[in-house]
C-alpha cells in the first residue's frame, strides 16, 4: 500500500511515516498543500493522510481536487478540531474519514488499512491464495498453516502480489507500491527482495517470473 502523509507539524508527520512504514507502507511525505497536489499529481496513493490546516494550499482544497480528478484514492482528514460540524464538513468535502487530533497511533493505522481495502474491486481483510494466508492487520502470513516471518518490504512485496489476484505485477509497478519516492527507480531491490521473499515461502515456488513483463502468483 502507498500512503502520502500531509502534515505541517514535522515532527509529527515524520513519525506517522515511520510508524507506517514500519507497517511495510511505503510512504512519501510532504509539510504543505501545494507540495501534496504536487505529489498526487505525479504518484499514485492509496491513501492520502491530510491535515486539515496546511500551508500554501489548504487542507479542503487538497481534498477538492482529489475528487475532482475522479482518483481512487481514499483521503483521511486529520485536524485538531473535534467538533462534529468539522469532521460532517469534512466528510461533505469528500474525504472518507475523519480523525481528531490528538489520536492513538493504532487507530491511525487500523483506519489506513480500512481505506486501503476500499479499492474498485473490494478484497476481504485476509487475502488467501496458493495456499498463503496473509493478513495485512496484523502483519501475518502463513503458508499451508506454517508462519512465515517476513522483513517489512517482504511482507509489502507479497500484499501487492496477494492483492492483483493472479495478474503479472511489473518490477516497476512493485516499486512504485512497495518503496517510496526516494528509491532509486534502476536499482535492483525489487528482484532482490522477490528472491528473497521465494526463498522465505519455501517450496514448490508461489511467485512465478512471467519473463519481460513482472511477477505474479
Amino acid at each position: 500500500m502507498r500512503v502520502l502523509v500531509v502534515e505541517d507539524e514535522q515532527l509529527l508527520a515524520d513519525a506517522v511515516a515511520t510508524g507506517l512504514r514500519r507497517e511495510a507502507m511505503a510512504v512519501d511525505v510532504v509539510y504543505d498543500g501545494a507540495a501534496a497536489l504536487e505529489r498526487i499529481g505525479v504518484n499514485d496513493y492509496d491513501v492520502v493522510v491530510l491535515d486539515r490546516d496546511l500551508p500554501l494550499v489548504h487542507g479542503d482544497d487538497v481534498c477538492r481536487k482529489i475528487v475532482e480528478l475522479g482518483m481512487p484514492t481514499r483521503v483521511l482528514m486529520l485536524t485538531a478540531s473535534g467538533d462534529v460540524s468539522d469532521r460532517v464538513e469534512g466528510l461533505e468535502i469528500g474525504a472518507d474519514d475523519y480523525l481528531p487530533k490528538p489520536f492513538a497511533f493504532s487507530e491511525l493505522t487500523a483506519r489506513v488499512r480500512a481505506l486501503g481495502r476500499r479499492t474498485s474491486v473490494p478484497l476481504p481483510p485476509v487475502l488467501e491464495r496458493a495456499g498463503i494466508k496473509l493478513d495485512p492487520n496484523r502483519r501475518e502470513v502463513f503458508r499451508d498453516g506454517n508462519e512465515v516471518q517476513l522483513a517489512p518490504k517482504e511482507f509489502a512485496v507479497l500484499e501487492v502480489l496477494m492483492r492483483s489476484e493472479g495478474a503479472v505485477v511489473s518490477a516497476e509497478q512493485l516499486l512504485e507500491k512497495a518503496w517510496d519516492e526516494n528509491t532509486d527507480p534502476f536499482t535492483n531491490v525489487v528482484r532482490v527482495t522477490v528472491m528473497t521473499l521465494r526463498r522465505k515461502l519455501g517450496e514448490p515456488p508461489v511467485i512465478v517470473t512471467v519473463p519481460g513483463s513482472g511477477y505474479r502468483i
